[in-house]
């Protein structure tokens, strides 16, 4: 591998949303056709842990799932472009992502799954967007452009590395770093192990019982999602928020508070000398945020994980 191309892989990429939007936009029922095939076949898991997607070497994948005592996976594949269909039997599957409809995607999705016998039934209509065209529907969405979507994985593996690092310096219960397909942002949650008030729903298309149990629990969540700003945005916010939580000073200085949450954009993220310390900065002052102005045990919640992996 050259210099060059070392520099390309490691480097932050730009990618402004007005650029990929349409894209974006397909890409979005994709993952959420993919998503609910997932959520068909799993099992349930709180706070739905068991739907989202993960960042992988080449795109985004479901992970393992059992189907009829077969194990069966499905990753977007942004190096090749193609959702690639593995089974346990050996057998593979795949479909070309290119300019296609929403429509289009799904019937050649569902057909592959036919072909290797694994048949799935889900619930057609999208979640939490405001047009919710059932997927066998939808000829509205059909714009794929490979070089974006590349990058958005190459913007959601940067963003990934440092929220696993930040992810390990807490010991009380929290998520892992995943893809969720209803709003399409990479995430990880904190929480405080203290039960939550009840969620007064409200997301567009989706049940109010749904995020219900997504936020059964007090919690600290951020995340980076390919909108609110010109490259999209890093957010944190807390539920519930407690007083003083939106006054609590925090850095850089381009974050700031917006509609219930803290936002960074990222193009300041990229563009800064060292874009993981930038990153990395933000994720804990908007935790300690929520955990100072909440009352979170601190103590019982937060260690040194170079401390833990050392011997005793």
């Amino acid at each position: 591998m050259t210099t060059e191309s070392v520099l390309r892989v490691e480097q932050w990429p730009a990618l402004r949303v007005s650029d990929w939007v349409d894209t974006r936009d397909t890409l979005h029922m994709w993952l959420q056709l993919v998503g609910k095939i997932k959520l068909a076949l799993n099992p349930m898991i709180n706070h739905w842990w068991q739907i989202p997607l993960y960042v992988s070497a080449r795109g985004l994948t479901t992970g393992a799932m059992d189907h009829s005592g077969r194990t069966l996976d499905m990753e977007f594949d942004f190096t090749d472009h193609r959702l690639v269909i593995r089974s346990s039997s050996g057998e593979q599957r795949a479909v070309k992502l290119e300019p296609k409809t929403v429509a289009e995607f799904h019937r050649e999705t569902m057909r592959q799954l036919d072909q290797l016998g694994l048949p799935v039934a889900i619930r057609t209509k999208p979640t939490e967007v405001t047009r919710a065209i059932p997927f066998e529907q939808d000829e509205e969405h059909g714009c794929y452009e490979p070089e974006h979507a590349r990058l958005f994985w190459e913007q959601l593996r940067c963003a990934q590395r440092v929220f696993e690092q930040f992810r390990s310096g807490f010991i009380g219960k929290v998520s892992p770093v995943h893809l969720f397909w209803g709003a399409m942002d990479l995430a990880v949650t904190r929480f405080s192990g203290r039960t939550a008030p009840r969620h007064p729903g409200g997301a567009p298309n989706c049940g109010d019982w749904v995020m219900v149990e997504g936020y059964s629990h007090e919690l600290s969540s951020c995340g980076f999602w390919p909108g609110g700003g010109p490259e999209g945005a890093f957010y944190s916010y807390a539920y519930p928020q407690p007083a003083g939580f939106a006054e609590y000073p925090v850095l850089p200085e381009e974050a700031h508070f917006d509609n219930g949450e803290f936002l960074l954009p990222y193009d300041s993220v990229r563009r800064a000398r060292e874009p993981e310390a930038v990153l990395l900065g933000f994720l804990r002052a908007t935790y300690e945020a929520a955990a100072e102005c909440g009352d979170w045990d601190r103590a019982a919640l937060e260690d040194d994980p170079a401390r833990r992996a050392s011997p005793r």
